[in-house]
C-alpha cells in the first residue's frame, strides 16, 4: 500500500516539477526538489531515531551504496524535463517501463546483492505488454 501511495505521488511530482521548472528553470527545479527531500528526510530520521549517526555510516560506507541518491536526481531531472512535453501519463509509463526492465535484470543476476530471481515467459509476456502501453502513451 506504501508504495502504491508513493506512486501517487510520483504523478504529483512530475506535474509539479513541470510548473516549478517553468518558474526556475530545469536545474532549478532539479535543486530545489533535492533540497526539499533532504530537510525532510532529515527531519524524519531525527524524529525517528533522535540522531544522525546512521547518515554519517551511511556516507562512511562503500561509495557504491549511495547510488540510490544519485539515481533519485536523475530521475527528479528526467520527470522535470520529459513531463511538459509528453505529459504526466506517458512520462510515468516511460520511467516505469525503463524501471521494469532494470530491475528485471538485477533480479537475474542478483545484482547489488539482491536474491537472485529467474525469469520466466510470464514475466516477459508481462514486460513486453508494460512497453507496448508505454509506447502507446505517447499518442496523444
Amino acid at each position: 500500500m506504501f508504495a502504491f501511495v508513493a506512486g501517487l505521488g510520483g504523478a504529483v511530482q512530475i506535474a509539479v516539477q513541470a510548473r516549478l521548472s517553468e518558474r526556475v528553470g530545469n536545474f532549478g527545479a532539479l535543486a530545489c526538489a533535492g533540497v526539499v527531500a533532504a530537510v525532510t528526510a532529515t527531519i524524519v530520521l531525527l524524529a525517528a531515531r533522535k540522531s544522525l549517526d546512521s547518515l554519517g555510516a551511511a556516507l562512511t560506507g562503500p561509495r557504491w551504496l549511495l547510488l540510490g541518491g544519485l539515481m533519485s536526481a536523475l530521475i527528479v531531472l528526467s520527470i522535470t524535463v520529459a513531463g511538459p512535453r509528453i505529459g504526466v501519463v506517458a512520462t510515468t509509463a516511460l520511467l516505469i517501463c525503463g524501471q521494469f526492465a532494470l530491475a528485471t535484470v538485477i533480479d537475474r543476476f542478483g545484482l547489488f546483492g539482491v536474491t537472485r530471481v529467474s525469469i520466466g515467459w510470464p514475466r516477459v509476456v508481462g514486460l513486453a505488454l508494460l512497453a507496448v502501453g508505454a509506447v502507446l502513451t505517447l499518442r496523444r
